[in-house]
């Protein structure tokens, strides 16, 4: 059995070994749909950890990365370069034209640690010691440890406190659906900014947010105009800013980037990756604009930035990505995206009046809620039985979200809800 050879010599991520079930063993996917080695269907309502935009197996991301395997597989990215590279780099600065440069990457953590790193360099290249950084309570930004810092109080770190980097963490102003309270949230952490802005700015790198929607922390949702007033702050400040768009990028939000919510509003940084390749391949970007890159500008070695990665730029994932960015238009994604909106907002209702659901939020294609009054066992039952129901849920503690691949249809995403309600009330 293939699940007893992978509990014999693998070690699974944000996995406790000791009490986990046995991995499922799937075989293949396609569209919304995994298949395990028994053919149960599994709807993907996680994107496979949020990475699958397209859905499984889009025949053609997968004969893009076919045509590059025979043309280019891979070549180091210090002192060589290469098309799909170039032409992605474009595309993207194109998605987002606030930005001039591209920093290619492998994955979000270390997305988030070359914008971190930047940040901090930036002030050093111009004789000034900025040591401090400030995020957001519950904040997640990845598992390297400059995004564990500035992520610690997530409540994924707790080992490695000791050892991680001093940050000011803010109160995030969380709200939901027939939320009463959000103004007086938002104004007192605004209030919380603006005294910490008046004391630390000058010693302050950077600050970094997940704009609208902290991810793996619970799904917590906030509102755009709140964010604007961040970013419009730290500018008045002088103190950089980063989006973390790991998550929400390339269409989560409704909009292609959340940050376009922002009324031309734009942080300095905007990192990327998860859905970039479409769910095939691992890749991440920072971007940043010109005045940021020219800082590292000099005739000497000591002010560039001396960070890389064996697989920076594989032309592989870069020709992925931009089969992906063409699938937006040939398959008019941003029209699926608007429905899969329109599907959440339509159950929305039902939702609030379950009497074992609370803090109901929706954004573009994620919807979360929270179970109330759930003790731990009876959570754990839930995995359990949406699991059973054919369904990949992964609740983030009491927190149930739905972030589905955009192919998903109006019936399988009512079937999914209908299964989800009857297990929650199974669980009780």
């Amino acid at each position: 059995m293939l699940s007893s050879r992978d509990k014999k010599s693998i070690w699974h991520p944000f996995t406790q070994h000791y009490t986990a079930d046995d991995p499922i063993v799937i075989t293949h996917a396609r569209g919304a749909s995994l298949f395990d080695e028994n053919a149960k269907e599994y709807l993907d309502l996680v994107s496979s950890w949020w990475v699958n935009i397209h859905g499984h197996a889009h025949p053609y991301i997968a004969q893009a990365i076919a045509k590059q395997a025979n043309q280019l597989e891979h070549v180091m990215f210090a002192g060589f370069t290469h098309e799909p590279a170039i032409k992605l780099a474009e595309a993207l600065l194109a998605i987002a034209p606030a930005y001039d440069k591209v920093f290619f990457t492998d994955n979000g953590s270390t997305a988030i640690e070359v914008a971190l790193k930047i940040a901090y360099q930036y002030w050093h290249n111009q004789g000034q010691n900025r040591p401090r950084f400030v995020a957001f309570e519950g904040a997640y930004h990845g598992d390297t440890f400059g995004a564990m810092a500035v992520g610690k109080t997530s409540g994924y770190y707790d080992p490695f406190f000791d050892l991680l980097q001093e940050v000011t963490f803010l109160p995030f102003p969380a709200t939901w659906l027939e939320d009463t309270t959000v103004e007086e949230k938002e104004a007192a952490a605004l209030i919380a900014l603006d005294l910490y802005l008046e004391e630390h700015a000058n010693e302050t790198a950077a600050l970094i947010l997940e704009p609208m929607i902290q991810g793996a922390s619970g799904m917590a949702m906030c509102r755009p105009s709140f964010v604007e007033a961040v970013f419009k702050r730290c500018k008045t400040a002088g103190v950089l800013t980063i989006a973390d768009e790991i998550m929400t990028g390339f269409g989560r939000t409704g909009k292609m980037i959340a940050c376009d919510y922002l009324n031309g509003v734009y942080p300095d940084f905007l990192c990327l990756s998860k859905g970039i390749t479409g769910g095939f391949l691992p890749l991440a970007v920072t971007l940043c604009r010109d005045r940021i890159y020219n800082a590292f500008l000099d005739e000497t070695y000591a002010k560039a930035l001396t960070h890389g990665h064996s697989y920076t730029a594989n032309p592989l994932a870069c020709a992925a990505a931009l089969a992906s960015l063409d699938v937006f238009e040939q398959e008019q994604t941003h029209q699926k995206i608007a429905a899969l909106c329109q599907m959440h907002q339509e159950w929305a209702p039902r939702l609030l009046a379950n009497p074992d659901i609370e803090r109901v939020r929706h954004q573009g294609t994620i919807l979360a809620f929270n179970l109330k009054n759930f003790n731990p066992g009876q959570t754990k039952k839930f995995k359990s039985l949406v699991i059973e129901a054919g369904l990949n849920i992964r609740p983030l503690g009491a927190t149930v979200y739905i972030l589905p691949p955009y192919c998903l249809t109006a019936e399988q995403l009512h079937s999914a809800y209908v299964r989800i309600i009857d297990c929650i009330s199974q669980s009780k």
